[in-house]
């Protein structure tokens, strides 16, 4: 089981100065935990949640062990008429890996997408103009 707290170090600037968000647990269902974050309402969702699908076997193949995580956080937005309107930003990630891969093969996926994500050169060009 994942703590009942979670604390992210978040570089909001991507410039080495992290702050810390600290996520509390909020709700667990079969194969999903929902964490609130700073200042979360009902009115302003701010949470992280996990996902699990565990393997299924099919033939000779052990299958694959399927993770995710997903942040909400509603943002104040224009709306096309001019009012400001409430709309959430959602993040997701996901994993697929299948029973066998090693610790340190996993991790190496996880340092990838890090890689990636913290690129900015990349990611403003494809967040900010959806360029592909």
């Amino acid at each position: 089981m994942q703590p009942n707290s979670i604390t992210l170090a978040v570089d909001l600037l991507n410039n080495a100065s992290p702050t810390n968000e600290v996520f509390a647990r909020h709700e667990e269902l079969i194969n999903r935990t929902t964490y609130r974050g700073p200042n979360h309402s009902v009115a302003s969702p701010n949470t992280l949640q996990f996902y699990r699908t565990l393997p299924k076997r099919s033939g000779d193949y052990l299958g694959s062990a399927k993770v995710s995580i997903k942040l909400t956080q509603a943002r104040a937005v224009e709306s096309a008429s001019g009012l400001t309107v409430q709309a959430p930003d959602i993040a997701e990630c996901s994993f697929s890996i299948p029973v066998g891969v090693t610790a340190a093969q996993m991790k190496a996926v996880r340092q990838r997408l890090i890689a990636i994500l913290d690129q900015d050169s990349v990611m403003d060009t494809l967040m900010e103009v959806q360029e592909i």
